[in-house]
């Protein structure tokens, strides 16, 4: 089964399986021009959305107060509802990826992870005031209440996932992988981990691969190494990097050899 490669600045190439892959001259490669992106950009962009999901949150808010009147309240809370939970993703995603390109020190583990899960943290400024003030409504005919309220403690959870960076980098991690890793890697659609060797086994089965600087590999949200390159390739130093717990777990779960 052919398996393809395709490069981060979206050019193809196609290769042959893993075990048979054939040497770069033979690859057919399309160049394409590679992508651009600041983190000030992506910043930028999540705090505008972020502010536009809490107006929505404050034009919910209003008719719940019946400060502003509408005909239908359930219609226009499930509108402002909805378009809460899809400013709130989108910016979450802005700032996930601004975060990838210029992450933040974990000298201040606190602060870290505060920054990292600042769309956690907005998710749910943006909801739960609204979902208190649902409960607490005396004025709302039961069926708006009920079905409002499962409305917005169903986007509060989805945005809530949708927002969450379970793998964040740090700058200390970031500098140290682009370091120790000068080659390309590889990285599938789906996952978190950065491959050294295209005939990894973890990625064998994959039709498409992406394959680019260890950089562009974290900016696509591959944060860490895999720990069967890692593994494959000791001259390399995984001390700082992401990959190390892992390998620390991994030893601990390896049964140790009866003598």
């Amino acid at each position: 089964m052919a398996q393809k490669i395709v490069r981060s600045n979206n050019s193809e190439q196609t290769v042959k399986k893993a075990a048979e892959t054939a040497p770069k001259t033979q690859q057919t490669i399309k160049p394409a021009a590679p992508e651009k992106g600041s983190s000030v950009g992506y910043r930028i962009g999540a705090v505008v959305l972020w502010v536009l999901a809490l107006a929505c949150e404050v034009f919910c808010i209003l008719i719940l107060t019946n400060a502003l009147y509408v005909t239908n309240k359930l219609l226009f809370l499930i509108i402002g509802i909805v378009a809460d939970m899809i400013f709130a993703i989108i910016a979450a995603q802005l700032w996930k990826k601004a975060n990838r390109i210029k992450p933040m020190s974990k000298k201040n583990k606190f602060l870290f992870y505060l920054w990292s899960e600042m769309g956690v943290i907005m998710a749910a400024i943006c909801f739960i005031p609204l979902i208190v003030l649902l409960l607490r409504n005396k004025d709302l005919d039961k069926k708006t209440k009920l079905l409002a309220t499962i409305v917005a403690v169903v986007a509060l959870l989805i945005t809530g996932v949708a927002s969450a960076d379970f793998d964040p980098i740090s700058a200390e991690e970031k500098n140290e992988a682009e370091a120790v890793i000068t080659d390309d890697v590889y990285w599938t659609t789906f996952g978190r981990k950065y491959h050294i060797d295209q005939d990894c086994q973890a990625i064998t089965n994959s039709s498409t691969l992406y394959e680019g600087t260890v950089t562009e590999a974290i900016e696509a949200g591959r944060t860490s190494l895999c720990t069967f390159c890692a593994r494959r390739h000791p001259e390399i130093d995984t001390t700082d990097l992401k990959v190390e717990e892992a390998l620390d777990r991994a030893e601990e779960l390896t049964p140790v050899p009866a003598e």
